[in-house]
């Protein structure tokens, strides 16, 4: 029964992280005041699970939980996430914040995946398929994002071109103005890049316990580490101004092409997902 209990609360923990570091991501990009409440929140449950988590711990086996590395894992999760929401709330610090959480949640995946905490193998089973789920969905909504990205991209290059030609007709006024088109291409990768960053953190951590032979050198590994790079690399060039409208959609459409390369060519080469069946 406290397994089970471990169970669900381990992914409950890692849904609430993973959201609450999506929309500390999103105040980073547009200074967003309501998604960083949000995410504050979101963070302090995360705390309080974890803080409940600690003292059924040290009631089911006596003693205070470092004496493991994967105790100490866990541990030191959780004194980032306390330092974070101190610093939150007294220093208003944002930035500081959202990147400790990254590293947190990191640390988090990489004590949940570890076994060696569970007894029970069925659990300990349960709980890498479930967790293999969240990453999967990651995974697809991030591509999601990406490609409504790339069709807000496809759509400022059309509009522009209308603009330039003087093409005052009824496909001119169905379009959105290049402002709008140009900022949810931004929103957009900003919502797909740490979700794809989250993704790979719980797919990797996967592969390494289920993959006896994993590498690094896997075709789709290297693909999705070359996605992440490309578009934190656009977007943190959009961010700071150095790119913007034709130029950013071509660059947008540049690593939309990485995203189909890596999931229609990679995939198939790739042995990386054969351990998911």
């Amino acid at each position: 029964m406290f397994d089970v209990v471990m169970t669900r609360m381990h992914e409950l923990i890692i849904i609430l992280y993973a959201t609450s570091v999506l929309l500390y991501f999103l105040d980073f990009v547009d200074t967003n005041q309501k998604a960083n409440r949000t995410a504050f929140w979101l963070l302090a449950i995360v705390w309080i699970l974890q803080t409940i988590f600690l003292f059924m711990y040290m009631f089911e086996t006596g003693r205070f939980p470092i004496l493991t590395i994967n105790e100490g894992l866990y541990f030191y999760a959780w004194v980032l996430i306390t330092l974070s929401l101190g610093i939150n709330r007294l220093l208003k610090v944002d930035f500081t914040v959202f990147f400790t959480n990254v590293l947190g949640f990191i640390i988090m995946a990489v004590h949940t995946f570890s076994t060696a905490q569970i007894e029970s193998n069925v659990i300990a089973e349960q709980l890498m398929n479930e967790i293999l789920y969240i990453h999967i969905m990651m995974a697809i909504l991030s591509y999601g994002a990406f490609t409504i990205s790339f069709v807000f991209s496809c759509l400022y290059l059309l509009q522009h071109r209308l603009l330039k030609q003087k093409k005052w007709g009824k496909r001119l006024r169905r379009l959105a103005d290049l402002e709008k088109l140009d900022r949810m291409t931004v929103v957009l990768n900003g919502i797909g890049t740490p979700l794809l960053l989250l993704s790979l953190i719980l797919g990797i951590q996967r592969a390494v316990i289920a993959l006896p032979d994993f590498s690094w050198l896997d075709l789709k590994i290297i693909g999705s580490i070359l996605m992440l790079l490309a578009y934190s690399i656009v977007f943190a060039m959009r961010v700071r101004k150095q790119l913007y409208g034709r130029v950013l959609a071509y660059w947008n459409i540049g690593c939309f092409l990485i995203v189909l390369i890596n999931f229609f060519l990679f995939g198939r080469l790739s042995g990386f997902h054969l351990w998911i069946s």
